[in-house]
Parts: C-alpha cells; structure tokens; sequence
C-alpha cells in the first residue's frame, strides 16, 4: 500500500490528512454520542462540534445562517432532497450533458413521473457550455437550473456566475452540484448567484464518506420529501418546517461530521488556493507528458484555464478498462475507468461506445515524482499493446 500512486481523488480523496484521522478517532472515542438529543454535557460537547462544522461549511459557501447548512449522505442524497424538494408537475428545469448520474437519474425519474420537462445544454469542444443557451431555453414554467460546477470527466470549471447571474434576472433557482470543486476552489454562493449548492465530504474536502450536504439561501425553500426524528419537538406530528431539521432526518453522521470538520481546517491551514495551484502545475505536467507519447488521445485538455486537476484520456485502439486494469496490477497505479457515471458526457465525446475513458484525479498529496512514474508507465502500456 505504501508504493501505490493514488490517482482516483475525483471519486473518493485518499490518503486523508493525518489530523483527520487522528481527529476521527478521538471524536469517536470519547464523543460517540447522538448530538442535541440530551442535555448531559457529553450530547452538548458533540453537538457543538456539529455546529462549529455548520459555520466552518456556511463561511466557506459564503453564507449568511449556519442553520441553513443542512446534512446528507452525499451530494447524491443531497441532490435527490433539492431536486424532488423543488420541483412540482409541469416545473421546467434546464440542465446539460455534463452531469452525473445524481443530477441526470433524478431528472429523469421526475420527468417520468411527476410531468417535469427538461432540456439539456450540450458543451463546446472545450467542455464548457454558454450560457447564451441556457437564455434560449427559459420559458415561462422554468423552475430550476442544475449545473455541475465542474466536470468529474473533463476537469473544467463552468461559468457558474453569469449562469447564476441569469437565473437571478428571470426569478429560477440556480442549483450548482460542488462535488468536485467544494475544497478545490473557492464557491462562494454570492459571488456565483447560488441559490442551493449540494456538495460531499469525501472527495476535496477531505472528509470520510457518508457525509455531504446542501447550503440552502434564504427565502428559497425545499418542500418535505421525508419525514422524521429530530431531537426536538418530539411531540409535534408534523416534520419540523424551520432549518436545519427541515431537511435532515435521524442521528446525523456525527463521525462522518467530525470528519469533515477536521478535513475544513487542514484545507483551511494549509490555503485552497495553494493546493488548487500546485495540483494544476502536476496536473499540466501530466498533460504535456501525455502529449509527448504516441497514440494518445485527451479530451477537452488542451488548454488547462477553469480547470480542476482531472484528465481523461484514452490509448487508440485500446479500452480503457484494459488501461486501467494494466496500471493497477502491474504498476500499482489507481485511477478510474470507464463511463464515471457520467454517460452524457460520454456520448458527446464519443467514448461511450468505446466504454468510457482512463481518468486520473489528482489531491493534495501527489507528487511530481507520482505524474512522472504515471507516465512512464502509460508510455510503456501504449508502446507494448498498440
């Protein structure tokens, strides 16, 4: 385990700072307990904690109410509380090819069955989408705009804030998915006119999985889809209408919330600017290496601006899977094949049919000494079995 070189960081982040672990483990020992539940200081002390990670998360979001900062599973579940939260039959949402399946297969069970329309905006041949088309497809029923704020196949960071500032004219809530650029870059809701942002723990934030949320603006709200214990009010019937409660259910995650907590602080201490910036000079070194073999093929690389630190490329004339496969068993290199349940994405660039792509993402924790020993292998790969 020691000699792997960990390319997959746009699934899941690995290795975690040591504090977090470290932090996981204390939390977990001695404040094992369901927060707000009781009054023993025990349920405080792990209640605070839940609450200073809410302020942690509501000042990096650039937020005004903590309470507004809401806990879920992932940003799948916290997507799935947004999107069915919102909509209503005969709602028109627009969207685009780039999304993953947590954007792409609630939209479609909701046109299925609740008669919501959806249209889907295509990216350009760099992989980013305009947001003159999102104007073009307003009509009067327009609901909701979903947007990845960037791509977990293609890397590229979308023009959020003119999409944003567009939504805002014409009175449509702007939902943005922060999976991969919540810790990477900044997202700062009002910068971007955001009106709900769902992100995860566990990808650059740092965190353990099981854990991700949504921040949820004030005077946009999201109707009931669950129901529920809350650790207070007990005796009403009803689930509770203010936030956070409105949107969680059940013993939170509170290890998965620890966890997160101390992720936000590394990050925090060690600068995301800094970390996105020297991720991106390894990530366009690895570009050019990848340009310098034969019978290589990237997508949307080219130029590296509004990029986070992910490439996709394939070997002609060679799956993808076998690429992977090859790098994980002979070089001890871990990356992710395939379609990264993003088929739209896929069908567009034309890899669907040759079963996706070989994507490497890159953390905090890689090293020149890692991009160069990738290489040489996928120079090896390519010159052996093309």
């Amino acid at each position: 385990m020691s000699d792997l070189i960990y390319l997959d960081n746009g699934a899941t982040s690995f290795p975690k700072p040591e504090e977090v672990y470290s932090y996981m483990d204390d939390f977990y020992r001695n404040n094992g307990v369901s927060p707000g539940r009781s009054g023993y200081d025990l349920c405080i002390e792990t209640g605070n904690v839940v609450e200073n990670t809410r302020k942690t998360l509501t000042e990096y979001f650039n937020g005004k109410d903590p309470n507004r900062l809401v806990f879920s599973l992932n940003s799948t579940d916290a997507l799935n509380l947004a999107i069915s939260g919102i909509l209503e039959p005969g709602d028109h949402v627009i969207t685009t090819t780039l999304e993953h399946n947590s954007v792409l297969r609630p939209l479609y069970h909701m046109s299925l069955y609740n008669n919501v329309e959806v249209d889907y905006i295509p990216f350009d041949k760099n992989g980013f989408v305009n947001p003159d088309d999102f104007a073009a497809k307003i009509k009067s029923n327009t609901r909701l705009v979903v947007l990845n704020h960037a791509s977990n196949v293609l890397g590229t960071i979308q023009p959020a804030k003119e999409i944003g500032k567009l939504c805002k004219d014409n009175g449509i809530i702007f939902l943005i998915d922060a999976s991969q650029t919540a810790g990477k870059i900044s997202v700062d809701i009002e910068e971007l006119n955001v009106d709900v942002v769902a992100f995860t723990g566990h990808k650059s934030l740092l965190g353990p999985v099981g854990i991700g949320g949504l921040y949820v603006r004030e005077n946009i709200e999201i109707k009931h889809t669950r129901a529920g214990g809350t650790g207070v009010k007990s005796a009403v019937k009803h689930h509770l209408e203010e936030y956070p409660y409105r949107l969680e259910y059940g013993t939170l995650n509170t290890i998965g919330v620890a966890g997160l907590y101390a992720g936000m602080k590394w990050l925090l201490g060690k600068g995301i600017d800094k970390i996105h910036k020297e991720e991106m000079i390894l990530t366009e070194k690895f570009r050019d290496g990848l340009n310098r073999i034969d019978n290589i093929i990237t997508y949307c690389g080219d130029d590296l601006t509004d990029h986070i630190g992910v490439i996709s490329f394939n070997i002609k004339g060679f799956e993808a899977v076998n690429t992977g496969t090859i790098l994980d068993g002979d070089y001890n290199i871990a990356c992710r094949t395939g379609l990264q349940c993003a088929p739209l994405v896929h069908e567009q660039i034309g890899t669907d049919k040759i079963h996706g792509t070989v994507r490497m993402g890159l953390g905090p924790f890689n090293t020149e000494e890692h991009i160069e020993k990738a290489l040489a292998a996928i120079k090896e790969i390519a010159e052996t079995y093309v």
